[in-house]
């Protein structure tokens, strides 16, 4: 069969428009937040030789593929609230199905390595920075990045090759392997099971790692004192969040036969937009070390505006000595477990 649609028409996430209206504020809001937030997670890692651990490079990492993967459906989401027929040519569709599983997938891996930096770090706490080095982390990224591609074009070709006689019109927000299989012209039965092997297996046994790790790390604290306990579940404290947030959403759409429901388009916000939104805030509120981190980055930034501004000499000064003691000293505490 031949192609014979050349664009595709979404239907968004509401057909009133008083609800469309709020969705542009309300989406552009987070989308602000959500980039906001993100790029002072990575400037503060970077700029900050304290956060120099194998935990914060991931976090890092996290943070531009939350940027990355919510820039793919995001914005379109928020221009269409205003426009009256939101259209997308079948290119841009099949770039836009292609993008989001790139990084949905590498965000899901990178967890998983997060996951396992963790363990490392709290099992293994004498051989962490033996066995988490540079050449390591850098290794388990790259895999991430080529783990995402080669999930993502499996899903792109299958999508491609399908035939699509019309109608043209997709209910939902962006372009996903299930609405666009149910536009298909001839039975996608076959084509569904391969999209739950791919997608719905990869996020199922990557979630059952992650259980498996963080019980093994929960069970380690018996031979922990309190502190180190206290210290521990602080830092998979917010690591489970994220998990919950993003592999609960994930595992309701892709571990499920070929089929749509009205809720999909709800539930892809959260792991599209709510939750890259609040990684940030879920690890920087609970994480000492990178407050103080940030805390000490806006103090330089205000400490030389103050210079330019009234043209005094400050550079016979220090920077720390105009940051109290108590919190010079918290943020030195660079120890493995935050």
């Amino acid at each position: 069969m031949e192609n014979n649609v050349t664009e595709f028409i979404f239907m968004g996430l509401s057909q009133n428009e008083k609800v469309q209206q709020l969705c542009f504020f309300l989406f552009l809001f987070f989308y602000m937040i959500l980039m906001t937030g993100n790029f002072l997670i990575i400037m503060t890692i970077q700029r900050s030789s304290n956060l120099n651990s194998p935990m914060y490079f991931f976090l890092s990492f996290l943070s531009f593929v939350d940027i990355c993967y919510s820039s793919v459906t995001a914005p379109k989401l928020i221009i269409d609230s205003y426009a009256k027929v939101k259209s997308i040519s079948f290119v841009g569709c099949m770039a836009q199905l292609f993008f989001c599983h790139l990084f949905g997938c590498t965000e899901i891996f990178i967890l998983t390595v997060m996951a396992y930096d963790r363990y490392v770090a709290i099992c293994k706490p004498l051989r962490y920075m033996t066995i988490m080095d540079r050449k390591v982390c850098s290794i388990l990224v790259a895999t991430c990045w080529l783990g995402g591609f080669v999930h993502s074009f499996i899903q792109t070709i299958l999508t491609v090759q399908l035939p699509f006689c019309g109608p043209n019109l997709i209910d939902h927000y962006f372009c996903d392997v299930h609405p666009l299989l149910k536009l298909a012209c001839i039975d996608t039965k076959v084509v569904g099971l391969i999209v739950i092997a791919n997608s719905g297996m990869i996020s199922l046994s990557c979630f059952v790692i992650l259980v498996g790790s963080y019980i093994v790390i929960l069970l380690s604290f018996k031979t922990r004192s309190s502190e180190g306990r206290r210290k521990a579940l602080s830092t998979c404290a917010s690591h489970i969040i994220v998990v919950i947030l993003f592999f609960v959403p994930c595992l309701f759409i892709y571990l499920r036969p070929s089929t749509t429901f009205t809720e999909d388009k709800m539930v892809a916000v959260f792991y599209t937009i709510i939750t890259p939104m609040l990684n940030p805030l879920i690890y920087t509120l609970r994480n000492m070390e990178v407050k103080n981190a940030m805390k000490r980055l806006w103090m330089e930034k205000l400490v030389v505006r103050n210079k330019r501004g009234s043209g005094v000499n400050l550079n016979g000064i220090d920077i720390a000595s105009v940051v109290p003691v108590s919190k010079r000293i918290a943020g030195n505490k660079s120890g493995i477990i935050p």
